[in-house]
């Protein structure tokens, strides 16, 4: 169960050897990345960190800018209307920051309050209605209990979704270190549908529930969840059903980024 797979591809590369295999600088990957290009992850002392898919992206913008002549800002266009790049602002940071400071604010709370009441620290509750930090999956259920709400709130997904949703169209959520959720679908609907992105070592942090019941499909990587004290390893193919309301915790295990299909009925996570 711990030996290592041959068969795994290489770990998450920092920006140097990103530059090597795409035959640029470091200084060119950064200014794409102001531009929208890219949003490599990041490890606690603030390194980029640029996962397989990363490499590939960044090297179709190089053969943009040397075969087509492309400048960055024509090469991000291209990108987003091939459905390769998200248009920038995704992951609603600024908006949950907002989002989450309004909620204290109509229950004219303090933040000592309201980080006594779900156990966090005043400065990082403040860092997070700021929005210099991301909470943790088990944090960001916490507010959402506190308040009365649920993450699909924090999402500001609003209206409903058209039948079909393309992937440069979905509500995109950070949830912490290393942990993107991409809402599938939205509106009025019974079910809750999620991609779960997690770079290895991620996870949603303590343990939480909910109301409900969860259905998750592992596209890609390994996955570790623990169910009411009882661990699970899956590996990708392996399906997983159980109630919300067991303390239910995850991580991903292994060395490569790992890809969820994660439904919640009723949509209350």
């Amino acid at each position: 169960m711990h030996a290592m797979k041959p068969t795994h591809p290489e770990p998450f590369l920092k920006i140097g050897d990103v530059a090597k295999k795409v035959g640029v600088s470091p200084s060119v990957i950064r200014s794409w990345e102001s531009l929208g290009l890219t949003r490599p992850r990041r490890t606690e002392s603030k390194y980029r960190l640029y996962s397989s898919e990363d490499v590939k992206l960044l090297k179709r913008a190089r053969f943009l800018r040397k075969v087509r002549g492309l400048n960055a800002a024509a090469i991000v266009q291209l990108l987003k209307r091939e459905g390769k790049v998200r248009p920038a602002g995704d992951g609603n940071a600024g908006a949950i920051g907002g989002h989450l400071r309004q909620l204290r604010a109509r229950r004219r709370l303090s933040l000592a309050q309201v980080a006594q009441a779900i156990g966090i620290s005043v400065g990082f509750l403040s860092a997070l209605e700021r929005s210099q930090m991301s909470g943790s999956v088990s944090t960001l259920r916490k507010l959402a209990r506190f308040y009365k709400t649920n993450i699909l709130d924090f999402f500001d997904a609003n209206g409903a979704s058209s039948r079909q949703v393309r992937p440069m169209e979905r509500k995109v959520l950070r949830a912490g270190t290393g942990v993107q959720m991409e809402l599938l679908a939205w509106g009025n609907t019974v079910m809750e549908p999620h991609l779960f992105r997690i770079a290895p070592e991620a996870g949603s942090g303590d343990p939480y529930t909910h109301e409900g019941e969860e259905f998750i499909y592992v596209l890609r990587g390994d996955l570790q969840i623990t169910v009411d004290g009882e661990e699970y390893r899956l590996k990708t193919g392996d399906s997983f059903y159980f109630e919300s309301a067991t303390p239910h915790c995850w991580k991903n295990p292994g060395r490569k980024e790992t890809w969820v299909l994660w439904v919640n009925t009723p949509p209350t996570f």
